[in-house]
């Protein structure tokens, strides 16, 4: 059995989101008492509530969590009979609180004079930053802490393992590259923002290329491209980045903020001869 506390401790520093479950209530025969914790990322599972159906559960709706970005933690009250599969015939509360969780995960294709200026600025926000170029020279010598640099002779490779959800933007030194990044995020199209630097000139090159594979307007909607906050002028590396980056905060925060509901109230969730003691 591994230790809850170190493992949300190793967690935690290696940057990885998960939750911590924690026993909140019982009544009756339950398999652990009150207190009894277990962490949970997307992969794995540290110390236990008690097994069987009610720790399988609890690890459902800590990854679905983990997948919405949710931010706000979660109570659920969970009867310990036969529709759960267990026995114990007790009651028991579970409190999920995700831990570490990462706001957004960026994708920056290019290392140009726009990148560079561009991803010290996301890596200073609440998020993991992908930094793909074919380029090892154009890097430079010191990434930022939450930025993941990758150097692939085919960018586009990478796009197959990006997460759901993800916030692309692309802007390398080649226009034919652009293009095949454009045609697999579209393809894709489950990113949550994608952005193709240029003019309005480019774009409407690319749709009729795009368009001459089979893309409809839909797909071709989904694409910001002029990119940025139109507010924020100026053709300096450092003015289109902070352009580009206010645009990311701001749909971001719109987005994650669909996922604060608060939590309901314990004595909600508690049978009702408990409620009746919780409210006196």
């Amino acid at each position: 059995m591994n230790n809850w506390i170190s493992a949300l401790a190793d967690l935690q520093n290696q940057g990885e989101p998960c939750v911590l479950v924690t026993i909140i209530e019982e009544l009756g025969s339950t398999p652990r008492n009150a207190g009894s914790k277990m962490v949970i990322s997307a992969a794995h599972t540290f110390d236990t509530i008690g097994g069987g159906h009610l720790e399988y559960k609890a690890m459902q709706i800590a990854r679905d969590m983990l997948v919405r970005g949710q931010q706000s933690t979660h109570l659920e009250r969970f009867s310990l009979g036969a529709s759960l599969g267990q026995c114990c015939g007790g009651v028991t509360v579970l409190l999920f609180e995700p831990m570490g969780q990462v706001q957004a995960q960026i994708a920056v294709f290019g290392a140009g004079h726009v990148g560079r200026a561009l991803v010290p600025l996301l890596a200073s926000l609440p998020c993991r930053v992908r930094w793909i170029d074919s380029r090892e020279q154009e890097f430079p010598e010191h990434i930022p802490q939450g930025v993941r640099k990758i150097v692939n002779e085919e960018p586009v490779d990478e796009i197959a393992d990006l997460p759901v959800g993800s916030y692309c933007i692309v802007m390398t030194h080649n226009h034919a590259l652009d293009l095949e990044l454009t045609a697999a995020l579209l393809k894709r199209n489950d990113f949550a923002y994608f952005g193709l630097i240029g003019s309005k000139t480019k774009r409407v090159k690319f749709e009729h290329r795009l368009r001459g594979r089979g893309f409809d307007t839909a797909h071709l909607q989904r694409m910001r491209c002029p990119m940025g906050l139109t507010e924020v002028k100026g053709k300096l590396p450092v003015e289109i980045a902070i352009s580009i980056a206010g645009e990311i905060i701001a749909l971001y925060n719109a987005h994650f903020g669909q996922h604060c509901a608060s939590a309901e109230p314990i004595a909600k969730l508690l049978p009702a001869s408990r409620r009746s003691q919780a409210t006196h």
